[in-house]
């Protein structure tokens, strides 16, 4: 395993190793808040009543549209800033850094506003007919006020591969939210009896309420560790000049890719979330709440429980930038090479056994978040949206990538080829295949980009593929047997003969236990573990005495 050097000479961590810490705080503060931002959805359908799925399908329909804008507002920011952060940090320029951030605060909060009042003031004009989204947008808006600046900051951290305060923050952030919605909802619809618009806007608002947790905690990680940035600027080359128009104009040039390619699965939400109804119009009568009732099934509910397992590419993507941004600053063809193979095979090692495990579990899942309304057409658009998330995984990672090495403008191209895939494909397969439709389009689409960007990077550093095709093997047989395992706890439950949350609950937590140890028992038995995640694995062998 390959170490580096710092400007000092003294030698540092491997690039894998930092991958590795990075992606596990980014992971568990990721799935942490992913958990979170799905199980208050029991008691919330609860208190919700007859009126849950029409809720929940407004709630994603405006969470849709404010993600949209949102990431508009953020404008990539975050990302470039830590990817610019860390190639100034590798020119021992953490001066400019600084600087970079402080420039970053301006566009931030200048977006922020400008965003938050275009979302605010223009909502009628999103709403695609619904007069309900209108109070959801307005309560959504003042959340795009705060969280540009807290997401810069995160970048920031990032960008000194210090993953904590980001995991952390988002953690805390996510609890604040939750607390809120579950609140007001139990106090509107519970206790007050009241209208569930309303309650669904409080619920929204719950966002802006996060959002101010979250800055507070990264102001406070900032403000403890005020003495060591300044030793690290004190201790800079300072051998470049970079003006402010500069800076700036780095920021942008590097953050509206980063718009494109982070809203790709929010864009092709959208395109589901306006063009779904249309299409079923035309191939059938079907009323509008029943409609509504199918977006809710594949749109909302199943998208906000898959999410929990892209998360975890998600974190390993925002970890990767930073070391690719370091390793391309530095021209070394080699280590990017390395550290591409090292991503596809932790995104493999993460992804599809969570993948696979959730589709195992799919019914008594769905039971416990959602009941019994549609149970068999929701557990089935689960199961399938499960299969479906490796490649919303996949588009998050390798985008990420593309980034990484600054080929910004190719990798938008790769997704703009996808998109028109998904758009011509969109209309034959949601008229045949209905609810099933927009996730079959939606992966047809994600499919095409993710082989242009695969095979364009292949091309430009070369990918491993043997040591991946060989690690596949391991990785897949015990996802395989994890996914057997799950599968035999769920039937065997079945035989119960109840579908309460209770049994569902029991049924999914034994079928995850006895699925996941098989998985880690195998990974370490095999040595699979080792020579993905590195030697530190050494200790939980030892410590589950598997030998």
């Amino acid at each position: 395993m390959s170490t580096r050097s710092d400007h000092t000479g003294n030698q540092t961590v491997s690039a894998q190793d930092q991958m590795v810490s990075g992606s596990a705080w980014m992971t568990a503060g990721s799935i942490f808040s992913r958990i979170l931002g799905a199980i208050y959805i029991v008691p919330w359908s609860i208190w919700f009543g007859t009126f849950f799925l029409q809720a929940n399908a407004l709630y994603g329909k405006g969470y849709n549209i404010y993600s949209f804008f949102l990431i508009a507002a953020i404008a990539g920011v975050p990302s470039a800033i830590a990817k610019q952060v860390a190639h100034y940090n590798a020119l021992n320029e953490y001066g400019i850094s600084v600087r970079l951030y402080k420039r970053g605060l301006v566009i931030a909060l200048l977006t922020g506003i400008s965003i938050a009042l275009l979302l605010f003031v223009g909502a009628p004009l999103f709403t695609g007919g619904d007069r309900h989204l209108i109070p959801v947008l307005h309560s959504l808006a003042w959340a795009i006020l705060i969280i540009p600046t807290m997401s810069l900051t995160r970048g920031y951290f990032q960008g000194f591969q210090q993953m904590a305060p980001s995991a952390i923050s988002q953690f805390v952030e996510q609890l604040a939210r939750v607390a809120y919605m579950l609140l007001t909802a139990f106090v509107i619809m519970y206790v007050m009896k009241g209208d569930w618009v309303s309650a669904v806007s409080q619920s929204t608002l719950a966002a802006a309420v996060g959002a101010l947790c979250g800055l507070i905690v990264l102001g406070v990680y900032y403000w403890r560790r005020r003495d060591h940035f300044r030793g690290l600027v004190a201790g800079s080359n300072n051998e470049l000049v970079v003006p402010a128009k500069q800076l700036y104009k780095e920021i942008i040039a590097q953050a509206v890719p980063f718009i494109i390619l982070g809203a790709g699965i929010t864009i092709f939400q959208l395109i589901d979330q306006y063009t779904f109804a249309p299409i079923m119009h035309l191939a059938g009568n079907y009323s509008d709440a029943y409609l509504n009732d199918l977006f809710a099934l594949f749109g909302v509910n199943a998208n906000k429980l898959i999410m929990i397992t892209i998360s975890l590419s998600s974190a390993l993507a925002v970890t990767v930038v930073p070391l690719l941004s370091e390793a391309y600053t530095r021209g070394n063809k080699h280590e990017i090479s390395g550290q591409l193979t090292n991503a596809f095979l932790m995104f493999e090692f993460v992804m599809i056994p969570a993948a696979l495990g959730m589709a195992a579990v799919a019914r008594p899942l769905n039971i416990v978040f959602y009941g019994q309304t549609q149970e068999a057409l929701g557990s089935s658009i689960l199961a399938f949206s499960s299969y479906l998330s490796i490649l919303l995984g996949l588009y998050t990672v390798v985008s990420a990538l593309m980034q990484g090495i600054s080929q910004n403008r190719r990798a938008v191209h790769y997704f703009a080829v996808g998109t028109v895939v998904k758009f011509i494909v969109q209309w034959p397969l949601v008229y045949l295949l209905g609810a099933f439709g927009p996730l079959v389009a939606t992966g047809i689409g994600l499919f095409v980009t993710c082989y242009l960007i695969i095979h364009s990077l292949d091309v430009q550093f070369g990918i491993n593929y043997a040591t991946i095709a060989k690690k596949t093997n391991g990785i897949l047989l015990a996802s395989i047997g994890t996914f057997a395992i799950a599968r035999v706890v769920v039937m065997v439950g079945s035989l119960a003969g109840s579908n309460g949350r209770i049994i569902s609950f029991v049924v999914t937590a034994i079928a995850a236990a006895l699925g996941g140890y098989f998985y880690v028992y195998m990974t370490l038995k095999s040595r699979l573990a080792d020579a993905i995640i590195g030697d530190r694995v050494a200790g939980i062998r030892r410590r589950l005495h598997i030998h």
